[in-house]
């Protein structure tokens, strides 16, 4: 298909004129050309040019930057708010764990001291877990995750790491109900250790303290002194620790002196606890001694006589002292 030709345009007019016009131009084109690449004589002109023309290039660029530009900050963005949203749940996840490592450091310490306490008694204890609390004015109570089933007995002690709590009042299949000794129905007998007075600790309706209403007024109890169980009563085994004394003071009536304790255990804390169990009475008589005498390569033989041994381990101490003067008097006798 030929091309259409525009007719006036006067380089492309028909006749020799515009042929030679042609001719020239081209001409004119390849010497600037080849100047320019000789001597770099344009050099110049197009770095004024390229002054004047850079202007409109950025002009021209300006949308499609601001485009791709919004785009780049709106990915950044995007990818840093994931970032974020990602590295603050890794944060509270590793919170988590962390937590939870502390607790479970607390629980297996309170559990190495549980089972130190285990070792170093020598009755048999019965390792229990609280799963239930029922604190107010009247009533101080927790309740273990051992019943019948697991031979829990009213009756039994409930011991932590670090003392007394109280005793077993109610026993299930499967759980069971222990009265502390902050109770206000609770009493236990106590020695306090540091004179060998024996009185009873009470609960209180505070619930973090025991009483201590009925000391003669000649007692020295003193503040810090400590209490330990007393073994009356045949309930509590004496020994165990049941708190310390805050402060003393006389009784309205002055006959009395009324001292109020801290109990040892960590009533409010403990999740584990240890249950006593009585020891079983011997039966039948008691095992026989056992034999006392020298040692069986010094024993004699069962057919030499025993006497030629006698003398000389008996004879230092077996003679006596009035033995002499009856060998003198023969003698003394003899002369005359």
């Amino acid at each position: 298909m030929a091309l259409n030709r525009d007719d006036t345009s006067p380089l492309f007019a028909p006749g020799v004129a515009g042929t030679l016009r042609l001719i020239v131009y081209l001409a004119l084109a390849c010497v600037l050309m080849v100047l320019d690449h000789r001597g770099g004589w344009l050099g110049n002109v197009r770095y004024g040019l390229s002054l004047v023309v850079e202007p409109v290039y950025r002009i021209a660029g300006l949308p499609s930057q601001g485009f791709q530009a919004a785009t780049v900050a709106f990915a950044d963005r995007q990818r840093l708010t994931e970032q974020n949203q990602r590295l603050r749940e890794d944060l509270l996840l590793a919170n988590a764990k962390l937590n939870r490592m502390a607790s479970v450091a607390e629980q297996n310490q309170r559990l190495k001291e549980l089972l130190d306490t285990q070792h170093s008694l020598s009755l048999n204890v019965q390792l229990a877990r609280l799963i239930g609390v029922d604190l107010g004015s009247f009533r101080h109570r927790i309740v273990l995750n051992v019943g019948a089933r697991d031979k829990v007995q009213p009756g039994q002690v409930v011991i932590d790491a670090r003392g007394v709590m109280g005793q077993i009042v109610e026993v299930m299949p499967t759980t069971s109900v222990a009265m502390l000794i902050t109770d206000p129905n609770h009493a236990i007998p106590v020695t306090i250790e540091r004179t060998g007075l024996r009185t009873i600790a009470y609960g209180s309706r505070t619930g973090d303290s025991l009483t201590l209403p009925n000391i003669p007024v000649s007692a020295d109890v003193q503040a810090g002194d400590k209490l330990v169980t007393s073994g009356l009563g045949g309930r509590f085994p004496p020994g165990f620790p049941v708190g310390e004394i805050r402060d003393v003071a006389q009784t309205p009536s002055g006959t009395f002196l009324s001292a109020q304790a801290k109990p040892a255990a960590d009533l409010d804390r403990s999740e584990d606890v240890l249950l006593l169990h009585d020891l079983a009475e011997p039966a039948g008589p008691p095992a026989p001694a056992p034999n006392v005498g020298p040692p069986a390569d010094l024993a004699p033989a069962p057919g030499a006589p025993p006497a030629q041994t006698l003398p000389s381990v008996t004879s230092p101490t077996a003679t006596p002292t009035p033995a002499r003067p009856s060998t003198a008097a023969p003698s003394t006798g003899a002369t005359p």
